[in-house]
């Protein structure tokens, strides 16, 4: 198994799960230059980890985070510009770039604060998860400031344009039940029961094939912003580079089981992962 040893970042893998956590309790996991440099690190080698199915982003101490650290990124980097554009670089990188296109499915879990720039990347993780009672605020507003890099963007598209305005505008705190009504996570379960939900998510999605799973949620976030002309051709081109790229040929694996062995429900739940043998896709890898 691959080490990951970052000052600011902790990686954690068991059972094909990455717990990614900001590693800095005693600032809410406000962000610094040098957590986002270990972020960046950590995301790029997740990627191509064999260890890693899922990869959940979380914070430490009980908080996602309190957005940018304001003495560390901001009025520390003020007078090196050089610094300033490489921190900007690499915070941007992973908490947009990295994690919106990342090849395996990524859940955010969220408790305590999520504030500001912690935004991006929860909007940027293809599932997100909080406790009733987290804390969400976009602050920026009584600061005098907008909110940063991607975050206005991000929120814009998440939402309505109503939800977007309200919180945006008036910097006004809201807790996961609230996250969840206006769409901004998929949903809330209390506290103590947080950390089983995103386990219970995270299995059931690497029960999926890892290739038709991939190309899915790539479809899903690429034709938002496409015509439908557009759509047509994007996704007849990607459902023939699944059945090109899918080892375990989900599709007449899907259908035998369905069709001559009545071996499962499609509705319900995946199709048996197995092997191919002798060309031919069987749900029993013995």
């Amino acid at each position: 198994m691959a080490e990951y040893k970052y000052e600011n970042v902790k990686v954690e893998i068991r059972d094909g799960l990455a717990w990614v956590i900001l590693n800095r309790p005693e600032k809410r996991n406000a962000m610094s230059p040098a957590l986002h440099y270990d972020m960046d690190d950590a995301l790029a080698r997740l990627e191509t980890d064999p260890e890693a199915a899922v990869v959940i982003i979380r914070g430490a101490g009980g908080n996602f985070s309190a957005g940018q650290d304001l003495k560390k990124f901001f009025r520390e980097l003020d007078t090196n510009p050089a610094e300033k554009k490489k921190a900007a670089e690499a915070a941007n990188r992973w908490r947009w770039e990295r994690i919106y296109n990342f090849r395996k499915p990524t859940i955010a879990m969220v408790e305590g604060y999520c504030v500001g720039g912690a935004f991006m990347q929860l909007l940027a993780c293809d599932f997100a998860i909080a406790a009733e009672d987290a804390t969400f605020s976009l602050s920026e507003v009584n600061w005098g400031i907008l909110p940063g890099a991607l975050v206005a963007k991000v929120v814009s598209d998440s939402v309505l344009p109503r939800h977007a305005l309200y919180y945006a505008c008036l910097g006004e705190a809201f807790d996961g039940h609230e996250a969840a009504r206006i769409g901004m996570i998929n949903f809330a379960v209390p506290k103590d029961r947080l950390e089983k939900a995103i386990e219970d998510l995270a299995e059931k999605l690497m029960k999926k094939s890892p290739e038709v799973l991939r190309a899915t949620k790539q479809a899903m976030r690429h034709v938002r912003t496409m015509d439908f002309g557009q759509a047509y051709d994007y996704l007849a081109e990607k459902g023939k580079a699944i059945r090109a790229n899918d080892k375990e040929d989900s599709y007449n694996t899907g259908l035998r089981q369905f069709l001559d062995e009545k071996g499962y429900k499609p509705t319900f739940e995946a199709f048996k992962r197995g092997t191919l043998i002798g060309g031919k896709a069987t749900s029993d890898p013995k």
